[in-house]
């Protein structure tokens, strides 16, 4: 193994990039930038049945909007490494068993899956809480492994352990790591498909891909006894290990792909139009804490200053409300170019963008910059100032009822009239001359206003909206 860094992020392409991969590949991807390093993206594709269309893309495409671009992939592969998808790479992982098998590190096991449910549930009744493969195939005779063929059985593999052997590892994040093989028993390294598990396929293919670091998931943890097992039988060297603490929703809970009340896939926030910088940004900081006391960061910056020794062993909370306001950061800065191109797919479901210039869906944009949070709020903003719809509830009739109301909207329709120019200054002075002839000010003087233009008591700043919809369109909805 070389001196380079090289790290991986290899997900299995049975969904769409969650938060959490996503975490665990910007993580690696720092380390392997802030070290001068590589990192590699490769699919884990061995469960064929779970595989969904457009996986593997979809988690490729969401990183590299995330800013995560491999420096070696399916799509840009090194010839030293490729292939970088399992299911092409089946012929090595046979070769590694065959290799196991001969020196006495694996064995065939012909157990149906029948034997092994009665042999899990002797041994609960003899007060073992966790069952292991009880060895019945170990030391089988050829004999017997060809009655078991005729019976029409095929073998998986099995990885022989060491009794009593305790295995222990330095891990970045939680320190020493200790585990006993007497309380993992034989493994299945190959299905009797002939396809290799994850705890196989993953040591072979970071070895031969050179692999130096793997920072991943606390799930991952009891996975890594057994390949540490693997990498001493090959005489290979170990890499460093990291294990990242969970994600937990606000109840303290980990975050479950089934829990409806977090969206929790990169393809949701990009519909809903999150910046990849916030995300970014956002996920920076589940588990990891800067040594500095600010919160927003470049992905930039991020490489220069990103440090495991400061992530943290304690469960990461994903706070949905921190995120939207640290999108709502982001929006706020992007330039009225960017901000425009941004906006423009959520206009356009409320209006026909070929009716407006661009400097007109800027100012109708920039009228709600300041209080949305992601792209898709102007939807629900924008639809009553071109879908008008009067809400009806007692606080709305107690304003229309006022004795004040007719005098302001007769008022304001007649000097509305008078005016060519609908710009911001203009409109301000109108309410200021409605204001002095009638003499209402306050709630009494705008609320009558913004109900008839709008149907809505809360919204944009009247002014704006009065020169949105324009001199025509305001009269007639005075009028209804």
């Amino acid at each position: 193994m070389g001196n380079k860094v090289r790290v991986r992020y290899a997900p299995s392409p049975t969904g769409f990039l969650h938060i959490g991969g996503a975490r665990s590949a910007l993580f690696n991807y720092l380390y392997a930038k802030r070290n001068g390093g590589d990192f590699v993206f490769r699919i884990e594709d061995t469960d064929i049945e779970r595989n969904v269309k457009g996986g593997e893309e979809s988690q490729l495409n969401d990183l590299m909007w995330l800013g995560i671009v491999p420096d070696e992939s399916p799509l840009n592969p090194n010839p030293k490494y490729a292939p970088y998808r399992q299911m092409e790479r089946l012929e090595m992982y046979h070769k590694y068993a065959k290799w196991l098998i001969d020196q006495g590190y694996a064995y065939e096991c012909y157990c149906s899956e029948e034997e092994l449910d009665k042999s899990r549930e002797e041994q609960y009744a003899r007060g073992i809480n966790a069952p292991k493969y009880d060895r019945h195939c170990l030391h089988l005779s050829e004999e017997e492994k060809e009655k078991y063929k005729k019976e029409g059985r095929k073998p998986c593999i099995r990885l022989k352990l060491e009794d009593h052997l305790t295995i222990s590892f330095d891990d970045l994040i939680r320190g020493k790591v200790v585990f006993n093989n007497d309380d993992i028993g034989d493994w299945v390294i190959m299905k009797s498909n002939g396809i290799p598990t994850y705890n196989f396929a993953v040591v072979i293919d970071d070895h031969m891909m050179e692999i130096t670091h793997v920072l991943r998931g606390e799930e991952h943890l009891s996975n890594t006894p057994k390949q540490i097992q693997l990498y001493k039988y090959f005489g290979w060297e170990v890499p460093t290990f990291g294990h990242m603490t969970i994600i937990v929703n606000e109840n303290g809970k980990k975050l479950s792909k089934r829990d409806n009340n977090i969206l929790q896939f990169m393809s949701q926030y990009r519909d809903l139009g999150y910046l990849p910088e916030a995300i970014f940004n956002f996920i920076l900081l589940l588990g990891w804490t800067p040594n500095e006391e600010r919160e927003i960061f470049t992905l930039e910056e991020a490489k220069e200053i990103f440090d495991p020794s400061r992530m943290s062993a304690s469960p990461s909370m994903f706070d949905q409300r921190k995120l939207n306001w640290m999108n709502s950061q982001y929006i706020r800065k992007l330039s009225d170019e960017d901000y425009l191109s941004f906006i423009k797919p959520y206009l356009a479901k409320v209006i026909d963008l070929e009716k407006y210039s661009d400097e007109q869906l800027l100012f109708m944009a920039n009228m709600f910059k300041s209080e949305i949070q992601y792209g898709a709020q102007i939807v629900d903003l924008l639809k009553p100032l071109f879908a008008y719809h009067l809400e009806e509830n007692d606080e709305i009739k107690e304003i229309l009822s006022l004795e004040s109301t007719p005098k302001v909207l007769a008022s304001f329709e007649e000097h509305l009239k008078t005016i060519d120019n609908l710009e911001i200054e203009t409109v301000k002075q109108l309410f200021k001359d409605v204001g002095s002839e009638t003499g209402i000010k306050g709630k009494a003087l705008y609320m009558p206003i913004r109900l008839m233009l709008t149907g809505q008591m809360h919204g944009a700043e009247l002014v704006n909206i009065i020169k949105l919809l324009g001199k025509e369109e305001a009269i007639k909805r005075l009028n209804k």
